[in-house]
This record gives structure tokens, sequence and C-alpha cells, in this order.
């Protein structure tokens, strides 16, 4: 199979990991090299008046990884769209994305427009292409980006062992797991969803009120990709000090206070 699109009904069904508390449907999904426990410290805080739904994204947690996927972010939302479905969720619900859950939230939200009523996108690494970039440090910043991703990949022994020295201090228990298992759907996520990422194109076409939650510390932010999504006018940007790209207490905190907040108003000058 060359790799699942976006309306295909033969995607794999991913691991529904949590289900818990009644209300306002919220959906999380992780980013990479990880899985739901990403959540750990943030579904306590909606529960009470929320219906909140982990799910592990396509070949990583307790969630499939199928041989012949290329891990794109069409086949990243497809499994999502037809795990969603098979839930039967009957109101449009909010979508919160991690890293590279929010890159796979906005290819999501961008061509399943109907089904959220929100998006919010935390901790984002957003990038393109550094020769787009007018500014000349903006172009070093960005393609540093590419050069570090692409030794990633092309090191996997040193990849994986740097990957479980840092899983050993990491402030939240297996919150990051790179092992031989998930090296395939890893080394490829990394290529053909962020690296390969058109979601600044994505979240043009974004119809919903979207919220963008970020860390001052955060070292996989891109200042440039950053500064252009805020400008899209239905962002609404928060930057929270002092924290970095895990979701610890305190990012934690702040991402249930904008999910608590009334959406972002949503005028004709959204092009709606």
């Amino acid at each position: 199979m060359a790799g699942w699109r976006w309306w295909r009904r033969d995607a794999p069904l991913l691991a529904v990991t949590g289900d818990t508390g009644s209300g306002p449907v919220v959906v999380m999904i992780h980013g990479i090299a990880s899985s739901s426990v990403t959540f750990v410290h943030l579904v306590p805080l909606l529960e009470a008046d929320h219906r909140v739904i982990t799910i592990d994204i396509l070949g990583f947690g307790s969630s499939p990884n199928p041989p012949e996927s290329t891990y794109t972010l069409d086949e990243h939302a497809a499994a999502l769209y037809r795990t969603i479905r098979a839930l039967g969720l009957r109101q449009p619900f909010t979508l919160v994305g991690h890293s590279l859950g929010s890159l796979i939230a906005a290819r999501y939200a961008a061509t399943h427009r109907r089904a959220l009523d929100r998006l919010v996108l935390v901790s984002s690494p957003i990038y393109l292409p550094p020769a787009l970039l007018g500014d000349r440090v903006d172009r070093a910043s960005m393609g540093a980006y590419f050069t570090v991703y692409e030794f990633l990949r092309s090191n996997p022994v040193f990849t994986q062992r740097t990957a479980a020295a840092l899983a050993a201090i990491a402030p939240i228990k297996n919150v990051l797991e790179l092992t031989e298992k998930n090296w395939q759907p890893f080394m490829l996520s990394l290529q053909n969803a962020i690296e390969s990422q058109t979601t600044l194109a994505d979240l043009s076409r974004v119809r919903v009120p979207i919220d963008l939650v970020f860390g001052a510390l955060d070292p996989f932010l891109a200042p440039a990709g950053l500064a252009i999504v805020q400008q899209l006018r239905h962002v609404r940007a928060h930057r929270v000090s002092g924290v970095a790209h895990l979701m610890r207490p305190k990012l934690a905190r702040a991402v249930a206070e904008v999910i608590a907040l009334p959406p972002a108003p949503w005028g004709p000058s959204n092009g709606e």
C-alpha cells in the first residue's frame, strides 16, 4: 500500500488509552516517541467537567505499527479519523495535540472541518523550508533543526542511547520511548511528518478557533514558524514562562486554563 489518505476507511484503528469524565468532549493526541502518558498532569484538571479521551498516535504507545506505513501526516490523520469515527462522537469536540500531535491535529482539522469546535496546539514544532525565510538569522535557525533531525535519523544507535538517557531523568515516567520496536515509526514520522510538514497551509484552512500554547524555554520551537502562525486571525497565542517542551504541571495548568476560556471570536475577517 502506497499510503493511506484522509478519506480512506482502511487506516488502522489506534489505541484509545483513556476515556474518562463527562461533559464537552476533549480528544488528546501526543507527540513523537511518546504516548498518552504525556497528558498525565492534564487529564485530572479536565475530567471533572469534560469527557477526556486520550489516543496513542500511529506507531507509538499501544497503537499499531503497520510495516507498510510511511508515517506521513496524511496517514497519521487517517488513522486518527477512523479511530474518532469509531468512538461515535455526535457533537463537535475540542482536539488537543502536543508536539507532533499538534501537526497531526492541524491536518485533521483542515480536512475534517465540521468535526471540531476548537483546536488547541501545544508545543508545536512548526517548520518551513529555510529558503522561504527572508531573514538570515531565521534561515540559519530553521536550517539547524533540519540538520539535527537528519543526524538523528541517520544514527539510530546514538539516537536510541540518547533517548534512553533522557528518559531516565525525564520528569514524567515513560514519556519518552524510543526502541528498536518503534524506530521505524520514529524515523519516518520525523522525515515525512515533521520535516516535510505543511502545517502553515493546514492552519490557514482550519475553520474553528485555534489556541497555540507554548513554553518560553522550548528548544524545539522555531520562532519564525511561530511568528507566522500568530499572524493568522483565528489564532490566539499563549506563551507560558519558565517551561520547556514537556507537559509538566505548569504547562498542563496553562492548557487547562485555555480550554476553560471561551473560544477566540471568529468574525468575517477570518474568511467566513
